[in-house]
């Protein structure tokens, strides 16, 4: 999903909570905040010695310690607030894909892709999905399942690293 899309669909709910469901029925809790918007540029080499270039814009949500118990969530208008102030400071890549990073206590910090929104009368729910690691040279590393060994992929003569 793009971030331009995420607005829309923010903008298209305005006056409900936004939630962000982690994993099935696991939600960021009503303490968290949004704390850094990053436009966030990749150059990676793959296994097999390719070039990858990427751009995505990452939202950042942290859990603060001493909100626990707090009974509201954050509005889908605070989150546009932020958004637009920090538009104005540093441009968002509206056209890229956006994604939410986040951990706490009972799940690891993970970069997670926005799958769905699921939407009632009160709330805007974001359900978040990650991506499984994988090689991305599968072909030039002639890996042919996963229970292949690192040896066999990265041997002297093979073009692996």
């Amino acid at each position: 999903m793009t971030l331009e899309t995420f607005i829309t669909t923010l903008n298209a709910h305005k006056g409900k909570s936004l939630l962000f469901e982690y994993s099935n029925n696991q939600f960021a809790g009503t303490n968290y905040h949004l704390t850094e918007v990053k436009n966030a540029t990749f150059e990676t080499v793959d296994c097999g010695g390719n070039i990858n270039n990427w751009q995505e814009t990452q939202l950042q949500l942290w859990e603060s310690a001493s909100e626990k118990g707090k009974t509201d969530y954050m509005t889908v208008d605070k989150v546009l607030d932020i958004l637009n102030r920090v538009d104005t400071i540093n441009p968002l890549w509206k056209e890229k894909e956006v994604k939410v990073e986040f951990g706490n206590e009972n799940f690891h910090t993970s970069i997670m892709n926005i799958a769905s929104f699921k939407i009632n009368d009160t709330q805007l729910i974001a359900s978040l999905f990650s991506e499984k690691t994988g090689c991305k040279a599968p072909t030039e590393c002639v890996i042919e399942n996963a229970k292949e060994t690192v040896s066999s992929c990265c041997e002297p003569a093979s073009k692996c690293c």
